[in-house]
């Protein structure tokens, strides 16, 4: 079964982040989707379907249609009926077809239950996420350590709870290195694989609802272990940590390692100058070179598809990679990022301004809406055949021995 991708680059919102403030008009979709079902037994000798949903590739829960039927009725009390179309329930067998559909629409659902931000910082959101989690993997809520790695190789230890999220790791991770608080937003957690040699490979962000220490032990990949690094791509927002000692040290250290392993390829000056600033210790200077950066999953050939504008004309991007989401993560940041500088230049844009975890939006007369802002991302549905013409790939094909 072939997954595929597609994001169009420019013709989306910004997702909201704890940091940075976010310029929206809509948030874009996660990257959640469920390629398989199983048939299972119930104790009344009867059988119902229990589907696998994956997050950016990776197994992140199991559940029945009744637990995301009574979820969606809870969150249906909250918000009302901002929520998309939840599928209906059969009260017949089903046919292999009805089946199908069912599994489709789920998907599309978990898609698009996660495009409001606040619904996204909820409770009753987060505590469904977490409870499914840790059921699927059989694991309880105790208290356990957890080694979150530096960009310089060093790890730091983290006493949370294992039904501790993202965020919350965060929080425990920032005290003990003492990173402000406030800038936690300007950083994630992601999922590393390191080889021999020294070698590493980014595999996945986690989302801010995920559980690491759950996630860590269901991916079933080898040497997998969490790390911490920052999540911005604009160099320009490297001026709103130097004021902190902890976050400047982290930066640098990533400037570093990211050169090492040739994820940024710097001119030969900046490497010339960074050598220098290394020999002077002066870790400011240092973060502040302008430089591009860079399963249990699904065994699958993965693709990202996206479009640019140039001259009012689209063009496609194809990129075939098995970092396809993580990929996708990336471009959805610097589309943020992006939205944040139009905001400021445009005060007629809808803003949301996080304040100490919550978001507060402020409407400013809105009266259009330009096709930058619109929200256009999809993800492909499962069945759908994608045939790339030769006019529809203007900018050609990349390998991921190209990139």
């Amino acid at each position: 079964m072939l997954r595929r991708l597609q994001s169009r680059s420019s013709s989306v919102g910004g997702a909201p982040t704890r940091g940075p403030r976010s310029a929206t008009t809509r948030a874009m979709k996660m990257h959640f989707c469920i390629p398989v079902s199983q048939q299972q037994p119930d104790a009344l000798g009867g059988r119902y379907t229990l589907y696998s949903v994956y997050l950016d590739g990776f197994l992140f829960c199991r559940v029945r249609y009744s637990q995301l039927h009574r979820w969606n009725e809870q969150l249906r009390r909250v918000f009302g009926n901002c929520l998309p179309p939840f599928p209906p329930k059969y009260y017949l067998a089903m046919t292999t077809a009805m089946a199908d559909e069912r599994r489709d629409q789920l998907e599309q659902y978990l898609q698009n239950v996660t495009v409001d931000p606040n619904m996204l910082r909820s409770d009753v959101f987060v505590d469904f996420l977490k409870r499914v989690q840790l059921d699927t993997f059989g694991i309880t809520t105790k208290k356990a350590s957890l080694d979150v790695f530096l960009p310089d190789g060093r790890s730091i230890q983290a006493d949370i709870l294992t039904s501790d999220t993202v965020e919350r790791v965060l929080e425990v991770v920032s005290h003990k290195i003492g990173l402000c608080r406030e800038l936690l937003g300007y950083f994630g957690l992601f999922l590393i694989q390191f080889y021999k040699e020294g070698k590493l490979s980014v595999m996945k962000k986690l989302a801010d609802f995920e559980l690491p220490y759950v996630s860590l032990r269901s991916s079933e990949v080898e040497n997998c272990k969490v790390g911490l690094r920052k999540w911005y791509m604009d160099p320009s927002l490297d001026s709103m940590l130097m004021d902190c000692r902890a976050a400047v040290k982290l930066i640098y250290m990533q400037a570093i390692q990211d050169i090492e392993k040739e994820w940024a390829k710097p001119t030969q000056l900046q490497r010339q100058k960074l050598e220098a600033l290394q020999k002077e210790d002066n870790q400011t200077k240092g973060t502040l070179l302008d430089m591009d950066g860079p399963q249990r999953t699904l065994n699958q050939n993965l693709e990202l598809r996206f479009q640019y504008s140039e001259d009012s004309r689209w063009q496609w991007f194809v990129i075939y990679t098995k970092q396809a989401f993580l990929l996708s993560s990336c471009l959805k940041k610097m589309i943020s990022e992006k939205m944040v500088k139009q905001a400021a230049e445009n005060p007629e844009m809808q803003i949301e301004v996080p304040e100490q975890g919550k978001s507060k939006k402020y409407h400013i007369q809105q009266s259009q809406q330009s096709e930058s802002q619109k929200d256009y991302s999809s993800f492909r549905p499962r069945k759908s055949k994608i045939k790339i013409a030769e006019v529809d790939c203007v900018l050609g094909n990349i390998k991921e021995e190209g990139l």
